[in-house]
């Protein structure tokens, strides 16, 4: 198991930037005897303001074969240092996925790069991962067309006949788009490994039905990753069915994560990360080619013990079966992501749910732009840019039956908003956009659910 005061140790000793923050921050490194006694790391107070050699081991990147960049959904993109151990950790991850959960071992694969390359960090250590599979002696075949719709559609089509089963990696709206720009997709046996993004249990179903999966427990993955640390932790079909359960009994949910959201509910080995919950945040613990001790990452979540959640399911009626001996974690994601609307938090999570109903789902790419805004009357206004499917025209009909949609779900999964917001006000205001909008839904970057005011 990942032992943090054996790390923070090393780091005491080795990394000069974190010699100069625990001075600052007051703490002795020889008379550090628990884990509360050591400062919490964050963006803002570590890596910010220290230089990217001095977070370093000795003060110098030799260590690193490969630098990835974070996406910088949350500001400046930032400049990660890796090395081949930390790939081989995350590969550990994908293993559980494609080998343990698709059998990747025994079929043979064609893993398809949906992720943007370069040195962003999704697409290459993806990559890296998938080969380092590869070279182990399972047959995985990597293909990486990046997130190019066209070419991925060719690279499928033209492989994916050579193949028992394609495998398809990537943000998980962009995978949708390339799913519902194709067809036929039944015989290419797909199965989904997505990252970056929570997703509800209905857009999972929906989907796994587009793409001809008839098992989306056992063949559609999430990871949890971040670019600070690589893949911490990733869906198994144990912990699939445990959140298909809480997607259907909210009175359980609820109290389970104190909040009327469900968050992606991930597995995770200790040996590799350490997690500890920070109030409703998340703090893990992680060696690399920047080694981070306590490092409090804004992502809302918690954890859970393995014998604690089995045992919650049938106390409630529900065995979930068999799965890997790991503890959980959950995350709801971050904060920064959310809208205030008449002192209620709005999350794009409820909102999702609106857009991925049978009558409306069709017709939209479930991408959405969600604002709090002034009308002409300076009332605030609950405003919502949706992306439509190609060739679907915007019509009033439509933008009725999406704002009718979004409002029974925030009212049946958000209290919060049930109890503040005015009833005349709790309709969105929707705004139906064609696919592709330059002002709202650029292609090729990383989708933003809400902006400011």
């Amino acid at each position: 198991m990942t032992d943090p005061l054996a790390l923070f140790r090393a780091m005491a000793e080795t990394v000069p930037a974190y010699q100069d923050f625990l001075r600052e921050q007051g703490v002795d490194p020889g008379a550090v005897r628990t884990l509360g006694q050591i400062p919490l790391m964050t963006k803002q107070n570590y890596h910010l303001r220290y230089g990217l050699e001095r977070r370093c081991p000795g003060g110098s990147l030799r260590g690193a074969d490969m630098v990835a960049v974070s996406s910088g959904s949350s500001g400046r993109p930032t400049v990660w240092p890796r090395s081949i151990r930390d790939e081989l950790v995350v590969a550990e991850r994908f293993e559980q996925v494609l080998v343990g959960g698709f059998r990747a071992g025994e079929r043979s694969t064609l893993a398809v790069i949906c992720f943007a390359l370069g040195n962003w960090v999704g697409g290459m250590y993806t990559t890296a991962a998938c080969r380092h599979l590869a070279a182990q002696g399972h047959p995985i075949t990597v293909a990486t067309p990046g997130n190019d719709v066209a070419e991925i559609l060719r690279v499928v089509g033209e492989l994916g006949p050579l193949f028992d089963q394609v495998v398809l990696l990537g943000y998980p709206p962009f995978v949708k788009n390339v799913i519902d720009a194709g067809s036929g997709w039944a015989p290419y046996q797909i199965k989904l490994v997505l990252a970056g993004e929570v997703f509800s249990e209905q857009w999972r179903d929906l989907v796994a039905a587009r793409a001809g999966i008839t098992d989306p427990v056992t063949d559609v993955a999430a990871l949890y990753g971040t670019a600070d640390a690589g893949v911490l932790g990733n869906e198994t079909p144990l912990s699939v069915r445990i959140r298909r359960f809480l997607a259907e009994r909210p009175d359980v949910a609820t109290p389970l994560f104190g909040d009327a959201r469900l968050p992606t509910l991930v597995q995770y080995d200790p040996g590799a990360r350490f997690f500890e919950a920070v109030g409703s945040t998340l703090a893990f613990t992680a060696d690399g080619g920047v080694p981070m001790v306590r490092y409090h990452i804004a992502d809302e979540g918690g954890v859970l013990g393995r014998a604690e959640l089995v045992g919650l399911c049938r106390e409630h009626g529900f065995d979930p079966g068999d799965g890997p001996d790991l503890p959980f974690v959950y995350l709801f994601g971050r904060s920064l992501f959310t809208v205030s609307f008449f002192g209620a938090n709005v999350y794009p999570e409820n909102v999702t749910v609106g857009l991925e109903r049978p009558h409306i789902a069709d017709r939209v790419t479930g991408r959405f732009v969600l604002r709090s805004v002034e009308d002409a009357d300076r009332d605030r206004r609950l405003a919502l840019a949706v992306e439509l499917a190609p060739d679907v025209p915007a019509g009033a009909d439509l933008a009725a039956e999406v704002a009718a949609s979004v409002r029974a779900e925030l009212l049946r999964l958000n209290s919060e908003f049930a109890h503040y917001v005015p009833a005349d006000y709790q309709l969105p205001v929707v705004e139906l956009r064609p696919a592709g909008d330059p002002e709202f839904f650029p292609p090729g970057v990383k989708h933003r659910y809400t902006r400011p005011s």
